[in-house]
């Protein structure tokens, strides 16, 4: 669900403690505070295009191809654990140029098929920029994740200026969803690196529902065509 702030400063302070953050952190921090309904109006705004699109689709084909969407805006925690892990200077130009999913939109789809089609909608709309696409659904992660991702940019216009926000759109079908929620939840338990045996396992997992994600296309392709 989009956030909506009740109380702005514990949520971007979220997991710190503010004595013990350097002064340098907490600049950055409150930098951050400064744009973050920039971040917040790009998810918001792509929630609203992608509905558009899934509405127009109920009403012309009787289907809906997106299941449900979940958007969410990264905490400076979170941010400032990445720059630090990656390398990258703790400052507002550096969030900038180096992350590119500080604004997060996640789609579900119903087929594979409809990850295809709801990319092609969003990137042809004339004020997308599509600026990445990484296909992890033909090209699968070593550990078996499958999903689509869209880095693009998309205007937010303020009271005095207009600004290309850069978002991330990952979209997959219902189980490459169930697999990548179970995967991340099983990651949290592990302390270091997985076993061999257990990524070959989730390895494994992956491919079997892969396998199912085909078939069940497969199927209402036959169902789809038969109606017609």
């Amino acid at each position: 669900m989009p956030y909506d702030p009740s109380d702005r400063v514990a949520y971007f302070l979220e997991g710190m403690s503010q004595g013990n953050l350097p002064e340098k952190t907490k600049q950055m921090i409150r930098s951050f505070l400064e744009v973050q309904n920039i971040y917040l109006a790009a998810v918001r705004e792509m929630d609203t295009k992608l509905r558009i699109l899934n509405e127009e689709f109920k009403s012309i084909w009787d289907r809906n191809p997106i299941h449900h969407i979940e958007t969410r805006v990264k905490t400076p925690k979170s941010i400032i654990d990445k720059l630090t892990r990656k390398g990258y200077p703790l400052t507002l130009e550096s969030v900038r140029k180096n992350l590119n999913d500080i604004a997060g939109v996640r789609v579900i789809c119903s087929y594979i098929d409809d990850i295809y089609t709801i990319a092609d909608l969003i990137i042809r709309q004339a004020d997308v920029e599509l600026l990445r696409t990484i296909d992890y659904i033909k090209n699968p992660k070593p550990n078996g994740y499958r999903s689509l991702h869209l880095i693009v940019t998309i205007p937010v216009y303020l009271s005095q200026r207009m600004e290309r926000v850069k978002v991330e759109i990952q979209i997959r079908t219902i189980a490459m969803d169930f697999w990548a929620s179970l995967e991340h939840e099983l990651a949290y338990k592990m302390d270091s690196i997985w076993p061999e045996d257990i990524t070959a396992e989730l390895k494994a997992c992956a491919e079997e529902i892969a396998a199912i994600d085909a078939r069940m296309q497969r199927l209402y392709n036959r169902i789809n065509k038969r109606s017609k």
